[in-house]
C-alpha cells in the first residue's frame, strides 16, 4: 500500500487526507515509482483551493519528486528497476509513497545528485530555464526585474540571470528574504513591505525601467510591474501567489511602450521528449558546475502536507520545499 495526499473536495489546506491506496502495477509506457523526495510547489495550492482544475475528485496532488523505479511496463525503455529517476512536470499525483506513472516524463539522475535536491529543484528548475533561456533570453547588460526572488524559482533563477551577465532586481517581503536574495545573486533588492517597488525600479534604472518582469505573483503586482518596463519590455505572469490576474485591454500594453504580455506554462515549454530532455539536461549542467545552487529551505514529512501548505501560502517558507515519505 501506498501512502497518498488527497483531496475530495477544493478548499484550504485543510481538505487535505492522508490515505492508502493500492498504486498497482504499471501498464504499457509506465513506472512504477517509489518516492525518496517529493518537491512541493505553489501549483500545488491552486489545484488544491480550485484555481486550477483537476480531471476528476478525489484526486493527489504535486507535480515533481525523486525516487526510484521498482517495475516497468511493457514497452518502456531507457528504464529499468533499481534506476534514480526524478520529473517536474506531472501529472499530478506525487504526494505519494509509491505511485505509478508514465516513464516519458522521467529523467535520470547524476550520481551526484541528492535526492531532495532533485526534487526540491525539477519544476521550479526547469520553469527558471524556461523563462530566462527561453520565453525571454537574457543577454549580458540586460536589467531584470525577479519577483519573489527569495522563492523557489527565485533563487535558481536569480543565479543563472547573474551568470548570464544580466543587473537583477529582485523584490521580497523581508529584510531576511533580501539577504537570501543577495545570496543568490540580486545586485538590488527591494523589500516591497516597506518600499514602492515601481519607485525603486524607476531609481535605481534612471527612468528607463528593465527589460523584462518575471512575476509569479500575480494581482498584487502586476500593475505597478507594467510601469517598470522599458519601451518594448516584456511582462511575463507565470503564477498567481496573490490571486489571478485581471483582465487586461491591449491598448493599455500600447499606451505604455508597446509591451508584451505572456502567460506561459512549463507544460507548454516541455511538450515534447525532446524539449523536456533539453530543459532538464540544461539545468542539471548549471547545478553540476555550481552556476546555481540549490537550497532546501525547509522539509515536512509527508503525512504534514496541510502544515506545508499552510506555511507556503503564509510566505514563511524560502527556496524550495520538499515532503520526505
Amino acid at each position: 500500500m501506498s501512502t497518498v495526499v488527497r483531496i475530495h473536495q477544493t478548499g484550504g489546506p485543510e481538505v487535505l487526507r492522508v490515505e492508502q491506496i493500492d498504486p498497482g502495477l504499471p501498464g504499457p509506457g509506465e513506472v512504477r515509482l517509489r518516492h525518496t523526495a517529493i518537491g512541493v510547489n505553489f501549483i500545488d495550492t491552486y489545484l488544491r483551493s480550485g484555481l486550477y482544475s483537476l480531471p476528476h475528485l478525489p484526486h493527489g496532488l504535486g507535480f515533481a519528486g525523486a525516487g526510484v523505479v521498482e517495475a516497468v511496463g511493457e514497452g518502456v525503455t531507457g528504464f529499468a528497476v533499481g534506476d534514480r529517476v526524478c520529473y517536474g512536470t506531472g501529472p499530478a499525483g506525487s504526494y505519494a509513497t509509491e505511485r505509478v506513472m508514465p516513464a516519458a516524463v522521467l529523467i535520470r539522475m547524476p550520481d551526484t545528485l541528492a535526492d531532495d535536491i532533485a526534487a526540491g529543484m525539477m519544476l521550479r528548475g526547469m520553469t527558471a530555464q524556461y523563462l530566462i533561456r527561453r520565453l525571454y533570453p537574457v543577454q549580458p547588460g540586460d536589467v531584470v526585474l525577479f519577483h519573489a526572488a527569495a522563492g523557489g524559482v527565485g533563487e535558481i533563477a536569480c543565479q543563472w540571470l547573474k551568470a548570464l551577465g544580466a543587473t537583477v532586481i529582485g523584490t521580497v517581503g523581508s529584510d531576511e528574504k533580501a539577504e537570501l536574495a543577495r545570496q543568490s545573486g540580486c545586485h538590488h533588492t527591494i523589500v516591497y513591505t516597506r518600499e514602492n517597488f515601481k519607485e525603486r525600479v524607476k531609481e535605481i534604472t534612471n527612468g528607463v525601467g528593465v527589460a523584462v518582469v518575471y512575476d509569479g505573483v500575480g494581482k498584487a503586482v502586476f500593475e505597478d510591474s507594467l510601469d517598470c518596463l522599458r519601451l518594448r519590455g516584456m511582462m511575463c505572469t507565470y503564477g498567481n501567489a496573490s490571486g489571478p490576474v485581471p483582465p487586461v485591454s491591449p491598448i493599455t500594453l500600447s499606451q505604455k511602450g508597446s509591451l508584451f504580455l505572456t502567460r506561459p506554462t512549463l507544460a507548454h515549454y516541455t511538450s515534447t521528449r525532446a524539449e523536456l530532455e533539453a530543459t532538464a539536461s540544461e539545468l542539471l549542467d548549471v547545478v553540476a558546475n555550481g552556476t546555481v545552487k540549490v537550497t532546501i529551505g525547509q522539509s515536512y514529512p509527508l503525512t504534514e502536507a496541510s502544515r506545508c501548505h499552510q506555511d507556503l501560502e503564509g510566505r514563511k517558507t524560502v527556496g524550495s520545499t520538499v515532503l520526505l515519505p
